[in-house]
């Protein structure tokens, strides 16, 4: 067995046997012989055969014969992707159960799949089968997954897929291209090896989380049509509860709030001299960070600065409810979603002037050239003094974003999966 092929079925919460794909690439697969209690997968090893029952027989309609492969191998991992893939994927599969979903997860992220998920877990060195993925092709995800009509892949990465299989690629930037600088050369070399030019112009159909990355991978030369694109927008994934309304900052007095990676294109040196900048004017704040990565040091020794890691999603939403401002000096984004989140809870943003954020929030944030940490310091001077320009900030955001609703999204890109990967009903 090939250590680029080894997977096994992990457990789920819905268990529905794999059914024979009308996809002759999968099908010719299948037709392996059994070895030893074993199921064939493809050329490569075998999946343990997990000894579920026959599914009754699906309904005529062609949503219910549609079945969806899932690259879920970032679920779990507690970042940008992985809270997009994890408010997507529960609301496709809560709002449309009637398709098949089955998640191909890691070893690390196969809990906590939403209701109406089968997971499959794929095991084996992860940097070994993004190799074999994207050098040799294989192993394939809709192959992993016991056959599929249409595969989403919700962020690019190293991945396979069957060729006669629709997939559906999410974008959500092109930073790696835009700001190479920025990453380190085991992440440059890791989106060298994924090559997301060649699954894009693979894929039936990109989706964009913005028009500003729409309009960055159409004006960057990729391979791929404006007719081969759409725009499905990410949403507030916190909201305020009972619980929070009226809450109590987690520490004595107000503050302001940083979420995000600590990475150099979320403008963390400008977040640090932006500071210093804004102590200067009288600033008495605390600022409370909330994320991890390599620029910690950065902002852990500057006074009045409070390191929050591994924040769950009811710590988040104290913290959101809490806060007198977020900050979000971004150099680079595709959607930007804490000053969305923040949206939501009425805290309003001061944030680099970008076109995502422009996007989403219209002028209901006070915006600030990327990387010019003077304007972000007297702006974050001015959010913390003037309650007027808070409240009225504050609003106009909550306001705008009331617009966005991953209900609607998971709807349009449930109705992109159908149309590449069902069938008319019989």
């Amino acid at each position: 067995m090939s250590a680029c092929g080894y997977i096994s079925q992990s457990s789920s919460r819905t268990r529905s046997a794999p059914r024979r794909s009308r996809r002759k690439s999968w099908t010719s697969a299948m037709r392996m012989p059994s070895v030893a209690g074993l199921d064939p997968i493809g050329a490569l090893g075998y999946r343990r055969a997990s000894g579920r029952s026959a599914p009754a027989a699906a309904p005529s309609s062609s949503v219910a014969a549609m079945r969806v492969a899932v690259d879920a191998r970032h679920f779990g991992r507690g970042r940008g992707i992985a809270r997009y893939l994890e408010a997507m994927l529960g609301e496709l599969a809560g709002r449309h159960g009637e398709a098949e979903w089955v998640a191909v997860v890691s070893d690390r992220g196969a809990t906590d799949l939403p209701d109406g998920v089968t997971a499959v877990e794929s095991r084996g060195p992860a940097r070994l089968s993004n190799a074999c993925a994207a050098l040799l092709g294989r192993p394939r995800l809709d192959v992993i997954a016991g056959g599929a009509d249409v595969v989403w892949i919700p962020a690019p990465a190293p991945v396979a897929w069957s060729s006669g299989v629709p997939a559906v690629l999410t974008v959500h930037d092109i930073s790696w291209e835009e700001r190479p600088s920025d990453f380190t050369p085991y992440e440059r070399a890791w989106h060298a090896v994924a090559r997301p030019r060649r699954l894009a112009a693979r894929a039936a159909r990109v989706a964009c989380v913005s028009e500003a990355t729409r309009e960055a991978i159409l004006g960057a030369g990729w391979p791929v049509s404006p007719g081969e694109t759409v725009v499905i927008p990410e949403a507030p994934t916190l909201a305020p509860s009972p619980a929070t309304q009226g809450s109590q900052p987690p520490e004595s007095g107000r503050y302001l709030l940083f979420v995000g990676a600590l990475e150099p294109r979320k403008g963390i040196g400008t977040l640090a001299a932006g500071l210093a900048e804004a102590r200067l004017l009288g600033l008495e704040l605390p600022l409370v960070v909330v994320g991890d990565g390599r620029l910690r040091g950065r902002l852990a020794p500057l006074p009045g600065v409070r390191l929050v890691t591994g924040a769950d999603d009811a710590q988040l939403t104290r913290l959101y409810a809490g806060a007198t401002a977020l900050i979000a000096p971004s150099m680079l984004e595709g959607f930007g979603l804490p000053p969305v989140e923040a949206a939501a809870f009425g805290v309003p943003s001061v944030a680099s002037d970008l076109p995502p954020l422009r996007e989403s929030l219209g002028q209901a944030f006070l915006a600030v050239p990327p990387g010019d940490s003077a304007a972000l310091g007297e702006a974050m001077f001015a959010v913390s003094t003037d309650l007027a320009l808070r409240n009225r900030l504050g609003e106009q955001a909550r306001e705008r974003v009331g617009r966005l609703s991953w209900a609607r999204s998971a709807d349009r890109l449930f109705s992109l999966l159908l149309e590449l990967g069902g069938e008319p009903a019989r």
